[in-house]
């Protein structure tokens, strides 16, 4: 897959299998059809994202990145958050952070870091998969502005 593909990975990074399967499920049924990779710790998601250790020979282009923020260990959604805008690579890829929190204080540090979006996860599996639902939209809007971005490359 091309970096200009219209249909740009996904990457998901949450520490709880339950949410990953949930949102993938929900993203096929609204037959958003870009390929999924999901991790479950910050390291990792480094890791893919800058393409080091087992991720080094990783072709797919560049992932929208949906980061959960209460990760165990020492790397949280915050810090992969910091990492991701703070390099020239990466500073452009789509991060849409996802937390069961809707404290604004962590709202602000999540912006200011740079994130595209901030979603809180309801409790509630209705409302969580009512999200999800909005989160396809994003989806698909983002992807329409990729093709008329790539119609306009080709057209110039």
């Amino acid at each position: 897959m091309h970096e200009t593909d219209t249909a740009f990975p996904i990457l998901i990074v949450d520490d709880d299998a339950g949410h990953i399967e949930l949102i993938r499920r929900n993203l096929r049924r609204l037959a958003i059809s870009n390929p999924i990779d999901t991790l479950q710790e910050g390291a990792s998601a480094l890791d893919y994202l800058f393409r080091r250790g087992r991720f080094s020979e990783r072709t797919s282009g560049t992932p929208l990145t949906l980061l959960d923020i209460n990760m165990p260990g020492a790397i949280n959604g915050i810090e992969v958050l910091r990492q991701i805008k703070s390099h020239e690579q990466t500073r452009k890829i789509p991060v849409i952070m996802l937390s069961t929190s809707d404290d604004p204080r962590e709202i602000a540090c999540c912006y200011d870091l740079g994130c595209s979006v901030y979603m809180a996860k309801p409790v509630d599996p209705n409302l969580f998969i009512e999200s999800i639902k909005r989160l396809g939209l994003f989806l698909q809007v983002i992807r329409l502005a990729k093709v008329e971005e790539e119609h306009e490359r080709c057209t110039a």
